[in-house]
């Protein structure tokens, strides 16, 4: 799934000057980058493909900051560019960032800014968004990175709209995408907007790739939140959620617990984790239900009623938007590639599965401090340990 906002009229009517051309991309790469991130944009535009029928790109691999810059494995890598090379780009690329913890150089800050004012179309890929972030091209703006990294983003970045759901994100002039494959998914996404849909389906099949994915990363959410909602008071409120997803509750009773109004928050829960309260619930009932059909013997309304769906309805159709399939499905096709699973190994007992990392599973009284710790270790990973590369809660659709 893609947000396409390519109708904003500023961003169509923008022209390049000065000695831009727009067939020109220019890399901007650096040091601590990942190499697979990195060299999506170099594959995309630096081959010469035009015998399968695609246009040729000017490539132009940039260096951000002083070299030789060190890569995944400890590889060096000498860009046969510096910051000046990205005067002459009307696409400028930045496939990744080292930290989401670390500011970006200012020199390549400026040479974004600049690019942008001057009309070059300014992409960043996975955590590439937030240099972008950092040089001021997403305020006010829909974006996108990979889920695991959008509560940091929308946190560090507030007039940033960041929707952790979309494959990527085009807002005219500047794009976003989430981790990996996604950049792939952009990429060909730049290559149909330039040249039209044959020149994009021709590189697609040299690169042994899908022309258009559907859907978006709601199937890979995992139920992580930021760090930092671990001292937080609202980390109270979300052990007390995941430790009863098995109960018919919303996100009222979930603000009265935290002696806030529903619109405080809902303001309060957004801004920890860049996702709104209602679908980060409906995604974990979501989750709980795959844990379910995965490891359990429970019909489909069974499963409903044990996730806190008011019907095996709901569950459905809330399973279906986020994994595009029902749930019938899913169990098929989970036990078809683990028939081992099935076959000669019991089923677990007939009771609700006990939540990884809560203590106490269902029911059972937790004390104060136990529920925090939990809240904090079964909901991500710390910020500044993540390979650089969530909420995975949904905000307002999109078309692709």
């Amino acid at each position: 799934m893609s947000h396409d906002a390519t109708t904003a009229p500023e961003a169509a009517a923008r022209k390049l000057s000065g000695r831009r051309r727009r067939e020109i991309v220019a890399v901007l790469l650096f040091s601590g980058g990942p190499i697979f991130e990195s060299s999506i944009p170099l594959s995309v535009f630096g081959i010469d493909r035009q015998d399968a029928g695609v246009p040729r790109y000017r490539l132009l691999v940039c260096s951000g900051e002083d070299g030789p810059l060190r890569t995944t494995g400890g590889l060096e890598l000498t860009a046969p560019h510096g910051l000046e090379a990205i005067s002459r780009a009307g696409t400028v690329v930045v496939p990744a960032w080292r930290s989401i913890t670390s500011p970006p150089p200012e020199e390549a800050l400026d040479a974004l800014r600049r690019a942008h004012e001057e009309g070059a179309r300014i992409v960043g890929l996975c955590t590439g968004a937030f240099v972008l972030a950092a040089a001021g091209l997403l305020d006010g703006r829909p974006a996108t990175t990979h889920w695991m990294y959008a509560p940091t983003l929308a946190k560090r970045y507030p007039s940033v709209h960041v929707d952790p759901r979309e494959l990527f994100v085009d807002d005219g002039d500047v794009l976003t995408s989430a981790g990996t494959a996604a950049g792939i998914d952009l990429c060909l996404h730049i290559v149909r907007t330039d040249h039209g849909n044959e020149a994009a389906g021709a590189l697609a099949r040299r690169l042994v790739v899908p022309p258009r994915r559907s859907g978006g990363q709601e199937r890979y959410l995992d139920r992580s939140l930021p760090e930092e909602i671990g001292a937080d008071p609202l980390a109270e409120v979300v052990a007390w959620a995941l430790e009863h997803l098995h109960e018919q509750f919303d996100v009222e009773t979930l603000a009265a617990r935290a002696y806030m109004s529903r619109r405080t928050f809902d303001r309060r829960f957004r801004s920890l984790t860049g996702s709104a309260p209602l679908q980060w619930l409906i995604t974990q009932r979501v989750l709980q239900a795959q844990r379910l059909l995965e490891t359990s013997d429970y019909s489909v309304d069974e499963v409903a009623g044990r996730c806190g769906f008011r019907s095996p309805v709901a569950l459905r159709g809330h399973f279906r938007r986020q994994l595009g399939s029902s749930p019938a499905a899913y169990r098929a096709a989970y036990r078809a590639r683990r028939p081992q699973q099935s076959e000669g190994r019991p089923e677990k007992p007939d009771r609700p599965v006990e939540l990884t990392g809560v203590p106490g599973g269902e029911g059972a009284p937790v004390p104060a401090q136990s529920r925090r710790t939990a809240a904090a270790n079964a909901l991500g990973p710390p910020a500044a340990s993540m390979p650089t590369g969530h909420s995975g809660l949904p905000g307002p659709r999109t078309a692709s």
